[in-house]
């Protein structure tokens, strides 16, 4: 198959997720491109085309980090191709991590996706439930309260205030749109500079109150699904804790945390079981759920990564099994034709 990854930026790319699942599809034979989330041209009488980048016809490597040093190489092959030409897009760019001066990219990608898969590409995940879930804090909120933790959504300090004493002076403030761990903080009722930072990150956008979870120092859990079910390899299940430094509340491998096995407790189960409907529903076939006990903290269904730590654990590599996945999704869209949407066969198994 010719499968598309779509990334931030090539030149920028680290030895993550994406570059593991680019090198696991390259050296299953399929034809893999790359590129950046500006990469896309459109013209109104004729399909959209893009700048791709390709490694060297003669790589052949099964380590990403030699995969990722041939694609950012001067060898590496550019090439113009018809987005009608691919088989799949993968939209693997994550908006939250674009800098300054870059804000044009961080819609693009899913954008771009709409329109590719309009034209029969098959987009994973679903660009148009990417598009209604585009901040996934926002969508994390469409699901079940029994699963999450109090919470407030809001640009107003006095409620944030109010929601700080009702839950007894600790919560976790954040923006609505970021990632990493960025601009976390931890307000307890030691904190002395809280109407700062409620200013601080309010400059940006909406502010997210969150009810401090006091199992969060033992560190949070990601459960990767596929297709609404935890992934599953020779026996073992796609679940990583990420344990937060000394000092630090936060659990971002980003921000220094350490990788740690983890079972998939009957709490994690249950939460798995009722996110996963909605998840099936919109089409979002490669999601990421972070867990603190028995609660979800946050969904990432932009660009979930962190498999490049299960290593770490004795955990095997998942990324054929993920590979395995969208190729049988191209043969079921090769056979069915247009009886079944894009949203459909991005999570059929």
């Amino acid at each position: 198959m010719k499968i598309c990854f779509v990334l931030n930026d090539i030149e920028s790319e680290s030895c993550g997720t994406s570059v593991m699942l680019m090198t696991t599809a390259h050296a299953r034979g399929h034809e893999v491109y790359a590129m950046g989330v500006g990469d896309f041209n459109f013209h109104h009488d004729a399909p959209i085309s893009i700048n791709s980048t390709q490694v060297p016809k003669n790589t052949k490597t099964k380590s990403p980090k030699k995969f990722l040093e041939a694609l950012q190489s001067s060898k590496a092959r550019k090439k113009r191709i018809e987005s009608t030409k691919l088989d799949v897009l993968f939209i693997r760019n994550n908006p939250t991590e674009e800098g300054s001066g870059r804000e044009w990219a961080e819609q693009a990608g899913v954008a771009f996706g709409r329109m590719m898969q309009q034209q029969g590409v098959l987009v994973l995940n679903d660009a148009y439930a990417l598009s209604h879930a585009f901040i996934d804090k926002l969508y994390f909120e469409e699901l079940p309260q029994e699963i999450k933790p109090d919470s407030l959504i809001t640009r107003n300090k006095e409620d944030i205030l109010k929601f700080w004493e009702k839950n007894d002076k600790k919560i976790v403030l954040k923006p609505l749109e970021g990632s990493g761990g960025q601009n976390v903080f931890l307000i307890d009722e030691n904190e002395k500079n809280i109407n700062q930072i409620i200013e601080t990150i309010s400059q940006d956008g909406y502010v997210i109150a969150q009810e401090f979870l006091p199992a969060v120092k033992d560190g949070d859990v990601r459960i990767i699904l596929m297709n609404g079910r935890v992934m599953v390899k020779d026996g073992k299940q796609a679940i990583i804790r990420r344990v937060s430094g000394e000092g630090e509340f936060r659990s971002n491998f980003a921000l220094g945390a350490t990788a740690d096995s983890s079972d998939l407790t009957p709490e994690m189960q249950r939460i798995v079981d009722l996110t996963a409907p909605k998840l099936i529903r919109d089409g979002l076939f490669f999601v990421g759920l972070d867990v603190v006990k028995d609660k979800l903290i946050e969904i990432n269904v932009l660009s979930p990564g962190g498999m490049e730590h299960f290593k770490d654990i004795g955990l095997p590599d998942f990324t054929d099994t993920v590979i395995e996945a969208i190729e049988r999704k191209v043969e079921y869209k090769e056979l069915y034709g247009h009886q079944f949407d894009n949203r459909e066969i991005a999570c059929m198994e």
